[in-house]
């Protein structure tokens, strides 16, 4: 049984995916009824966890294309500071969709030193800000040794080197708009 594409949806938990809100994106987990009513209560529809298609789970998985646009709806009339805040204080899980920039600028970032710089020549300031792994050990340290490769940089070499494709191979796929 093939599943179908969701998007930044979870398969099996609804509502539990990003929405819109009136200045960028969150993510809303909700894990089970009492969340579901939580999140609705607040949201201003107290009615939604009695109507029969949204009741359990199930329900709304099996009704997802009704309620995820209702709810998209809902999160876009307020700011995502509104939604993380309120929510949180009902313990209903939820977090910010961050742009670079607020990953960067995010106090757990800076005090971990997560931010590293690569040289890359398609920067227009000849380096790229990256994120650093999050492993930190206090004798053997991370050493970074290549910045993210450049589109189509590795083609020639995988093409020869692990399908072995000889020269005149490989020129027929980039003439014919393969690679």
């Amino acid at each position: 049984d093939n599943q179908h594409r969701l998007g930044n949806a979870h398969p099996n938990i609804v509502p539990y995916q990003a929405f819109q809100t009136s200045d960028s994106f969150f993510v809303l987990a909700v894990g089970n009824e009492i969340q579901f009513r939580k999140f609705c209560e607040f949201a201003g529809a107290p009615e939604l966890p009695e109507d029969p298609r949204f009741k359990t789970n199930t329900d709304r998985v099996k009704n997802r294309k009704i309620l995820a646009p209702m709810l998209n709806e809902l999160t876009q009339q307020n700011s995502t500071q509104f939604w993380l805040e309120g929510l949180e204080k009902l313990q209903v899980p939820c977090g910010p969709v961050n742009t670079i920039k607020d990953v960067f600028d995010d106090p757990q970032i800076q005090h971990r030193e997560m931010e590293i710089s690569m040289p890359h020549p398609l920067s227009g300031k000849g380096q790229v800000s990256l994120i650093g792994s999050p492993v930190k050990m206090s004798e053997t340290p991370v050493s970074y040794r290549n910045a993210p490769p450049t589109l189509g940089q590795h083609t020639d070499e995988i093409l020869e080197e692990v399908l072995g494709m000889d020269e005149d191979e490989r020129r027929v796929l980039a003439n014919n708009g393969v690679v």
